[in-house]
């Protein structure tokens, strides 16, 4: 099996995959029903069974009773795919949709209407769709918290006033750069390489974790610094609410967990039920 997304609901693991949709708990995997192929999963922290899924030929979805059954969430959303699609850390019934060649839409009331709030971001001289969305509840300094987004040409992000793209720095920089002085170096992502999976639990807006092609990063600053954790390239992941070291990743040999933050794996092993 070959996995699109993935996301935690109330304990267990919703796996979006080329052959249809699973909640996998312990060595089980039950299917659920198939909205279509996803590109993108997000779940209500607060209310199990909550799903929202980003279709890849178009559309939105929401479900109520953890993939039993969706419905339609994208009312007032141009036709263009949807990407990306997350919901606000300190406000779960607010989305966030990323579309492609558009830019980022909100929607306040749990996808019953949706109003368009930016463009792309613009990085080395071009806009760029956003292939993942998180909402990381680290304060601005401005009164709201960070959308942090993944693009083919790097990690970008924008305070939910959504004033403009930025560079992910630290709280201290700009301080830094005022006073004459030169901000410490930092260890950024690798330049050049598509972030195409964000994921993070709410609770620990620090502790941040990248999919790439060049395997799992994470960061235990909020994105300022990071470190590579595994070699092996990562097509999704998941992260725990209730845990922010666990972490569940699609990897070429299917799905593998870690407990520590990425310092160890292990596979996760199931049998498909119908």
């Amino acid at each position: 099996m070959t996995f699109q997304a993935l996301t935690f609901d109330d304990g267990a693991i919703v796996a979006a995959s080329d052959d249809g949709l699973w909640r996998i708990v312990d060595t089980r995997a039950t299917p659920l029903a198939d909205p279509g192929a996803i590109v993108s999963l997000t779940s209500h922290p607060d209310r199990p069974g909550t799903l929202y899924a980003a279709l890849r030929d178009g559309g939105l979805r929401g479900s109520t009773d953890g993939g039993e059954s969706w419905t339609k969430a994208d009312t007032g959303l141009p036709a263009s795919q949807v990407l990306s699609v997350t919901m606000a850390a300190e406000a779960p019934d607010m989305l966030y949709a990323m579309l492609a060649g558009d830019g980022l839409w909100r929607s306040e009331d749990a996808g019953e209407t949706w109003t368009f709030v930016m463009d792309r971001p613009y990085l080395d001289g071009a806009e760029h769709d956003v292939l993942s969305l998180v909402s990381v509840a680290s304060q601005t300094g401005m009164g709201g918290i960070w959308l942090y987004a993944g693009t083919a040409a790097g990690l970008t992000r924008v305070p939910d006033c959504f004033c403009r793209w930025q560079d992910v720095t630290a709280g201290d920089a700009m301080d830094t750069l005022a006073a004459g002085k030169t901000p410490a170096p930092t260890a950024p992502l690798p330049a050049g390489v598509a972030v195409r999976n964000l994921g993070l639990a709410n609770a620990a807006p620090d502790q941040l974790y990248a999919g790439l092609e060049t395997g799992l990063w994470a960061s235990t600053d909020a994105g300022v610094d990071w470190a590579l954790m595994s070699p092996e390239p990562v097509a999704a992941l998941a992260v725990d609410p209730t845990d922010p070291l666990h972490v569940v990743a699609a990897r070429a040999d299917g799905l593998s967990d870690t407990r520590d933050g990425g310092a160890s794996w292990s596979p996760l092993t199931f049998t498909k039920e119908n």
